[in-house]
């Protein structure tokens, strides 16, 4: 449960942190929770990782799938970025470091110089209406205008102030549909813009645990250093999947986690109605010997995409360990957040093997572009 403190301000501050509050919408104990964080960040020891081969930050950080991976490379991180407080917490407990909140509150000059930046950040629609006159008025625009309002910009424009070497960025499959394909448009042009070379890729997480997800993946390398002849490739697409759900299972599960006579019922009832109108809606009951469906953020509701089956007994949920394997983190990843934001959190996160082995070759392809 979350900690209570009580302190008492002086009348100035507390004018002060009503303005702040007014400004950026958010109440005053939410601005004042970030201040704490951002002060705290400067005082607690990261987790050291060794001697580095390249430095990274990680923004939309989530609860760091993307940065284990890059340190699975021989990184390190030397910024993080994450709003919401309970991935905060469960970042914290992992890496000994609190994530930076809001980055679009963040100026990039307070930034670290990096070499690779990572960002799995949301997907929104961008807006063409003011983009379609300046044009009208003879007026250029560039990246600034095409993002602006959205959180692709705040990416943009930390590329363009730090330059690193390279970035990936992560996102759903259906990004290059989004908004009729103009989010993904606009997203090239802005890239090409600021004179990166572009790879991107759709991957499958089913080649490296037993799930079903299709993700996007976007590779950048910086055309001032590199030039655009950069010998990239993302891994090789396995043919057949080599995991199974079974191998990911814990076997004394709680019994909290089989679901009730009553939501078992309804979830049936659900999935005949919508057969019957010749949809594909409904639970999903798992091959213990294949892969899951995609785990979602939603899957807290009622665990409807990956139902385990259970001999003489309803199905039950995945457990929140068995959703972080299925993710690819390991065992020793700590989760200190209730089911519930445990199972948001896993999510929303990456596939981490699937991110170390595009890593891998991300960090290949830098050591070969820098002549080492």
């Amino acid at each position: 449960m979350p900690k209570q403190v009580h302190i008492r301000i002086e009348d100035k501050l507390y004018d002060d942190l009503s303005k702040v509050s007014f400004a950026s919408k958010k109440s005053i104990q939410d601005c004042i929770r970030e201040a704490i964080v951002f002060h705290i960040n400067r005082e607690l020891p990261p987790r050291r990782n060794g001697t580095a081969k390249f430095t990274f930050i990680d923004l939309f950080a989530g609860i760091g799938g993307m940065r284990i991976a890059f340190e699975k490379n021989g990184g390190k991180c030397v910024f993080s970025s994450e709003w919401d407080k309970y991935c905060q917490k469960t970042y914290a407990v992992n890496f000994n470091e609190i994530p930076a909140g809001d980055i679009t509150l963040i100026d990039a000059e307070e930034i670290p110089c990096h070499d690779i930046l990572l960002a799995g950040f949301p997907c929104q629609p961008f807006s063409i209406a003011g983009i379609s006159k300046k044009n009208s008025l003879g007026r250029e625009t560039g990246f600034l205008d095409k993002t602006q309002g959205t959180l692709f910009f705040d990416i943009a424009r930390i590329l363009k102030a730090k330059r690193p070497k390279a970035f990936l960025l992560e996102n759903v499959k259906n990004l290059k549909s989004h908004d009729k394909g103009n989010t993904w448009r606009i997203i090239l042009e802005t890239l090409d813009e600021l004179d990166y070379e572009i790879f991107y890729e759709i991957l499958d997480g089913k080649n490296y645990t037993p799930q079903h997800r299709e993700r996007v993946l976007i590779v950048g390398f910086d055309r001032k250093r590199y030039g655009s002849s950069v010998p990239f490739s993302f891994p090789m697409k396995k043919s057949k999947a080599r995991h199974k759900v079974s191998d990911i299972l814990i076997e004394n599960v709680d019994d909290r986690y089989t679901l009730s006579d009553h939501l078992w019922k309804y979830l049936q009832d659900y999935s005949a109605k919508h057969r019957a109108r010749g949809n594909g809606f409904g639970f999903g009951l798992v091959d213990l010997d294949g892969v899951t469906r995609t785990l979602s953020a939603r899957y807290y509701k009622d665990g409807s995409e990956i139902l385990i089956p259970q001999e003489g007994r309803n199905p039950r949920r995945l457990t929140p360990r068995e959703c972080a394997r299925l993710q690819g983190f390991s065992d020793d990843f700590q989760i200190p957040v209730s089911d519930t934001q445990a199972y948001k959190q896993f999510g929303n996160s990456v596939v981490v093997p699937l991110i170390a082995d595009v890593g891998k070759s991300m960090v290949k392809t830098l050591e070969a572009l820098d002549g080492r």
